[in-house]
């Protein structure tokens, strides 16, 4: 009975870890290959800078791009990556959802910190309370005073 359990903590320690869900480093994306071939550079030298964490001369680069292909989606979602990185998190935001406007159906793209729940970009982000007294919920029977 002993080695039974001892198996089931075992297999237990060993199979739990595994389920633990880990964030997904978030990297700049590649240009579509329709893009201007200087363009393609600067979005290049603005990745490396970005995974450098050379956050302000990455957003530079993202903005060069944007400003020669301006419907490039993957452009808008490196650009909002970079600006979340350097704390601008509500211009962040906007240019996630621009993406994943010019990009429906792009798995990374919508899966961007401004599109998952309560639009936070970051799980280390506490979301702000709800106050208690608004709800979109009817009231039940015998939850308050009749007024």
């Amino acid at each position: 009975m002993k080695t039974v359990c001892l198996t089931l903590i075992l297999i237990l320690a060993v199979w739990l870890p595994g389920c633990a869900s880990k964030a997904k480093p978030r990297v700049p994306l590649e240009l579509k290959p329709n893009v201007a071939p200087d363009l393609v550079h600067i979005n290049s030298q603005g990745m490396q800078e970005y995974q450098s964490r050379q956050f302000d001369q990455a957003k530079v680069h993202f903005q060069q791009v944007l400003t020669g292909a301006p419907t490039a989606a993957e452009a808008h979602y490196n650009l909002g990556l970079t600006l979340f990185a350097l704390g601008d998190s509500d211009q962040a935001r906007d240019h996630f959802i621009e993406a994943a406007n010019l990009a429906p159906g792009d798995k990374v793209i919508w899966d961007s910190p401004a599109l998952r729940q309560f639009g936070s970009p970051d799980a280390n982000i506490k979301k702000q309370p709800k106050d208690p007294k608004y709800s979109n919920q009817r009231p039940g029977m015998g939850s308050g005073p009749r007024q």
